[in-house]
């Protein structure tokens, strides 16, 4: 996959350097960075004071944002988009583990103080974030306050979907974890989405042609439609009734520890 280039813009639209700030003071700036659950249950002033230091940048499909041992110098707040993270082995074989949308920020590390990546992060769909240097984290964070709170809530529900994960990849039938995939796909991206069964084999750690028959059973089962690489989820009632437990239960634990979500 391709190592991580960005167009970047400011909040109002215009496009700028890499180095251009964020900034709230149009409405569009308002109504964009809150299109993001952790940024919106910020209060207004809160908000504003992060917003001043956030950029929104613009990355297409596959992108790589960070490997293994990398130093990322960014966390993410997706706008848009999915953000896959994948525990990858020495052979670069890679399995999905968690994935980030517009509920939450990719890069828990750098929050927690760790300079350098466990995981590779990849766009799963073309996603707009606004991303926020280290050192301003640090000076959002290094007191406490608002934003401090929200993100050890929100890290407490990122660790319980890499725990759900563990269990779910080692106990669930493909099919079923297939649909939960799909699910979560539909819930960041909308009822149509890129994906080759390829892709789709890798995020589930499994072999292409499984994909490709668990993925068969749901269509024929009229849940979904897939044609040259896209996706469409045509029955989520009957997508919900074929995931395991995991998807609902990763659902609630995010509405209950972060209600903007």
């Amino acid at each position: 996959m391709p190592s991580a280039t960005f167009i970047t813009e400011r909040a109002e639209g215009h496009a700028q350097s890499s180095g251009a700030k964020g900034s709230i003071g149009s409405e569009a700036g308002r109504s964009g960075f809150t299109q993001n659950g952790l940024l919106r249950e910020l209060s207004a002033e809160s908000r504003a004071s992060v917003a001043a230091d956030l950029e929104i940048v613009d990355v297409p499909y596959r992108q790589v944002l960070y490997r293994p041992n990398d130093s990322p110098g960014f966390v993410y707040f997706p706008l848009s988009g999915v953000i896959s993270i994948l525990a990858v082995t020495s052979d670069s074989t890679g399995v999905e583990v968690a994935s980030v949308g517009r509920e939450g920020m990719a890069n828990i590390n750098l929050f927690l103080s760790v300079d350098r990546a466990q995981c590779e992060a990849v766009c799963q769909a073309p996603a707009r974030v606004a991303r926020l240097a280290g050192a301003d984290l640090k000076k959002h964070t290094e007191n406490g306050g608002e934003l401090t709170q929200l993100l050890l809530r929100y890290t407490s529900a990122y660790l319980g979907q890499l725990s759900q994960s563990v269990a779910c990849n080692r106990l669930h039938p493909l099919e079923e974890r297939c649909a939960r995939w799909l699910l979560m796909m539909q819930d960041r991206a909308g009822d149509q989405f890129p994906i080759t069964h390829e892709f789709l084999s890798n995020m589930l750690g499994v072999r292409r042609a499984t994909v490709t028959v668990a993925a068969g059973i749901l269509q024929k089962a009229g849940l979904i439609r897939y044609t040259r690489g896209k996706m469409a989820v045509l029955d989520r009632a009957g997508l919900e009734a074929a995931s395991c437990e995991c998807y609902g239960t990763v659902r609630q634990m995010f509405e209950r520890l972060v209600p903007a979500n």
